[in-house]
């Protein structure tokens, strides 16, 4: 019998509780060390603002191309530019705890887990950050261009002067968002490994999955506009079907009735 099932509700608490103080001081001793980088860290932010995605039929048909950045930010507080350094900072040294927080993660379920799934936990921390990464690249280097060419040349007419806090805001959201729909096949492969879902079961309602994954969009995305919606939810279908294909190639084999 698994221990979680001998752990009495307080002590679940608890245990959330160490995971949780450990995740936060991963952060607390990254913090400082990405602070130093922070002004490094915010030019790079504003990198999506001066850039072009051109697509080819070509390899590597995606290519980058500068242009003059298509709008200036603003700060409109005496402190927004402080805090927003602040966050910054914050947010980078999440990144950077990354594997510490999903090792925690996976030491908090483990007591759930049979003795033979606990071996899979560095598997799990690799894995799950590198889908996390692969999410923000994309977001940063793909979605971020075309999002804000669409926002912000919307109406030529218009001058965009957007304020620096939001606008790190909106970048931040986003990179976090995909970070965290890139971990979809991975959580699909886990679940089907687990016997908690079968590859039949998540193709058969892949109709569900599709209106779920634009409703996911809708609440993750800043804005309430239906070309940022498919910007995240075409990915979050595709990854869903890459989630299925990976669950049919490590789902555990269904026992045959005795005869």
């Amino acid at each position: 019998m698994p221990e979680s099932a001998k752990m009495p509700f307080l002590a679940h608490l608890e245990e959330l509780r160490k995971r949780l103080i450990v995740c936060f001081s991963a952060i607390g001793i990254a913090f400082p060390l990405v602070f130093y980088f922070r002004t490094t860290l915010l030019q790079l932010l504003q990198w999506p603002l001066a850039t072009d995605v051109v697509m080819g039929r070509r390899f590597p048909f995606v290519a980058f191309r500068s242009k003059p950045p298509i709008a200036k930010l603003t700060a409109l507080g005496p402190a927004e530019t402080l805090w927003t350094h602040f966050k910054v900072a914050f947010i980078a040294g999440l990144f950077v705890a990354l594997p510490v927080v999903l090792y925690q993660v996976w030491k908090f379920v483990e007591p759930g887990l049979l003795p033979k799934e606990r071996r899979f936990a560095l598997p799990f921390v690799i894995l799950s950050t590198i889908c996390f990464f692969l999410g923000a690249a994309f977001c940063f280097f793909i979605v971020l261009p075309l999002a804000l060419q669409f926002l912000l040349t919307f109406d030529p007419t218009i001058q965009q002067m957007p304020q620096f806090s939001e606008y790190v805001d909106f970048t931040l959201k986003f990179l976090l968002a995909f970070g965290v729909i890139f971990e979809l096949p991975l959580a699909m492969t886990i679940a089907a490994r687990l016997g908690i879902v079968t590859p039949q079961f998540l193709a058969r309602n892949r109709k569900y999955a599709i209106l779920v994954n634009f409703i996911i969009a809708a609440i993750l995305t800043p804005t309430p506009d239906i070309f940022n919606q498919s910007l995240m939810a075409l990915p979050m279908c595709l990854l869903y079907e890459v989630g299925i294909l990976s669950a049919r190639i490590v789902a555990r084999p269904r026992k045959t009735a005795e005869t």
